[in-house]
């Protein structure tokens, strides 16, 4: 296929995986609809992120309105709120951003320039996200929520990471490792405290976990090959 020439076979058999076990999941497990297309459509955002590409946001536009939905009903307003209210529209900004930072030469199929974050960056970014997770939990207990203090610390650092995913810092992908793996802890509880059937929601974060393992591997590669070439 002409749209994956440039993807190893690595990213291929992933994507391959990936889908194939979500629809398995959906017949064995008896999953909603609306959780096989979130999990499908989050899947190919994050792959076509740690591709560099800009087509992810399209994938993400679809995936944050129906994770909001489904998030909702398991009183999970943490994630409700970073979805419906930051992640969604943020889809379009990162459409204009990304199309607009484009690169002339790529580099294995990736699209757009990437940077690093300076020491200076990660000093701020580290004390914004320290109040912010503070602040946030007490919010989130006051309205009622489930898990507050790991949906505070996932949606902060959700927020920290898609900040410094539109600025295509290669940083980014520390921070969505933190993400996926309390993600996890916190559908695994509420699964289970609720009885619930979304298990493609936790076959989703458990997925996004070792493709965030493999973006940082990616972009990182990718940016010292790109930051060659502009020396050269």
């Amino acid at each position: 296929m002409k749209i994956l020439k440039d993807w190893t076979i690595f990213e291929k058999l992933w994507l391959v995986t990936f889908t194939l076990v979500n629809v398995y999941l959906f017949f064995a497990w008896d999953d909603t609809i609306l959780g096989l297309i979130t999990s499908i459509s989050g899947m190919l955002c994050v792959v076509l992120v740690a591709k560099g590409k800009v087509s992810n946001y399209y994938f993400g536009i679809i995936q944050t309105g129906t994770y909001a939905y489904i998030s909702y009903g398991y009183g999970l307003y943490g994630e409700v709120m970073l979805n419906a209210l930051f992640y969604f529209p943020l889809q379009f900004v990162g459409i204009y951003l990304w199309k607009n930072h484009k690169t002339e030469h790529t580099v294995k199929g990736e699209e757009i320039q990437i940077s690093s974050l300076t020491k200076k960056g990660w000093g701020i970014t580290l004390s914004v996200f320290l109040v912010i997770f503070v602040l946030y939990a007490y919010l989130l207990e006051k309205l009622g929520g489930n898990v507050v203090w790991i949906d505070s610390a996932s949606t902060t650092l959700s927020v920290i990471a898609q900040i410094l995913m539109l600025k295509r810092l290669t940083e980014q992908w520390l921070f969505w490792i933190a993400v996926n793996v309390l993600s996890i802890a916190l559908w695994v509880k509420a699964l289970i405290l609720q009885d619930g059937n979304d298990v493609s929601m936790l076959v989703m974060w458990s997925a996004f976990l070792i493709n965030s393992i493999y973006g940082y591997y990616n972009w990182s590669k990718v940016y010292k090959q790109q930051k060659g070439e502009a020396m050269s």
